[in-house]
């Protein structure tokens, strides 16, 4: 009703240009007139014109329940002064009074501080001029952009990895963070289009695109990889339409966390389980290091999902499990017959020669491989 190009907000912006204050009752019904003194009543058709001349008067104008008409001009407003209220001016005290004992919106203009304010009940809201929104809107489209870009790599390399049966839970979550984050800029978004009116629908277009098929493609992927306890397979939808809603309500810093958003999806074993290894062999490094060093096995490396499998947890630490033995035994089995092989070439005397690039995360080099290549300087 008050949105940009409607034209209540047409005759609220020429009260603003005018310097002038004002105060506006949405209805006529008879709960409305029971609160009202003095005035004339007018009953002609509404215009922008017309209230912005209305507005003269130091009363109150009184409109139809769908501003279609101006019924009443400089009506004085009576409402119960008992009523409670945490405003301070004249006009903006008996608006929301107003509000709170009718409900009907009361539409508040501040010739002081040129701001319009909406009051409906015990809510209150300041409308915003129609170029901050449009800043704060090109802002959020930018970075739903992001995200969605985001979202679409992560997707598609999560789609790669299945087809190779090498998925990771750090590609799971790196798709549902970014699916989140863009439903919660849509979600501000259209807060902003509702406010916009008529001169969002640019906003709205570009939008609904950038978010067009990410909640429908979050809920399968939650579906497929949320761990499911044995009573629940039955309704697997059900479950994961609870762990999206959870995923929904998490807070911001709780969401950018992976371990997090993995122990909502009930997947956070693995994080743990990397976490714990790296703390016992890394000892020396530092909490952000070993983290760091935790992220690279998982993303990288691609063991988070079987560290549980491979380690186990004793009173005095950690050990291999029976698995991990024979993984070991067979690792040991391969490096002892690669240096078998290369010790049984013909090497005529020739030294080995050339550069050696390696590739790897600065807190590996540093803390792992730099004291093995120090043996070869």
């Amino acid at each position: 009703m008050a949105a940009p190009g409607r034209p209540l907000r047409d005759g609220l912006d020429r009260i603003l240009r005018a310097k002038r204050g004002g105060l506006v009752v949405v209805g006529d019904g008879p709960n409305v007139l029971s609160i009202c003194s003095g005035g004339f009543l007018l009953d002609s058709e509404f215009s922008p014109q017309r209230l912005s001349e209305l507005a003269k008067m130091d009363g109150a104008i009184i409109l139809a329940a769908d501003a279609s008409r101006i019924a009443r001009a400089n009506v004085h407003l009576m409402p119960d002064a008992s009523i409670p209220t945490t405003e301070t001016g004249t006009r903006h005290r008996t608006a929301e009074r107003v509000a709170r004992s009718i409900d009907v919106p009361v539409l508040s203009v501040s010739a002081a501080m040129s701001v319009i304010a909406v009051y409906r009940n015990d809510v209150k809201h300041t409308i915003q001029p129609t170029g901050w929104l449009h800043d704060r809107t090109d802002q959020a489209l930018a970075t739903m952009q992001r995200f969605r870009s985001r979202f679409d790599v992560a997707l598609n390399s999560l789609s790669i990895l299945e087809v190779e049966d090498t998925v990771s839970v750090v590609d799971v979550v790196g798709v549902v963070q970014s699916a989140e984050m863009v439903l919660r800029i849509a979600e501000e978004v259209d807060g902003y289009l509702v406010e916009l009116g008529e001169d969002g629908r640019l906003v709205g277009l570009q939008s609904a695109e950038l978010v067009d098929g990410v909640a429908p493609t979050l809920h399968l992927v939650v579906r497929d990889y949320c761990v499911h306890a044995p009573s629940e397979d039955a309704d697997r939808l059900a479950t994961a339409k609870r762990v999206v809603e959870q995923l929904a309500n998490l807070p911001s810093d709780q969401l950018r966390d992976p371990a997090k958003v993995a122990e909502v999806l009930r997947l956070s074993g693995s994080f743990r389980d990397a976490e714990s290894g790296v703390d016992q062999v890394f000892y020396t490094a530092s909490k952000d290091e070993r983290r760091q060093i935790a992220d690279y096995y998982l993303t990288v490396v691609g063991l988070g999902d079987a560290m549980h499998a491979v380690f186990e947890r004793h009173r005095i630490g950690y050990g291999l499990t029976p698995l991990g033995r024979s993984v070991f035994q067979t690792a040991e089995r391969i490096e002892a017959e690669v240096l078998a092989l290369g010790s049984a070439l013909p090497n005529e005397g020739k030294a080995l020669s050339g550069a050696i690039r390696v590739t790897a995360p600065d807190d590996i080099v540093q803390v792992l491989l730099m004291p093995i290549l120090q043996r070869f300087l």
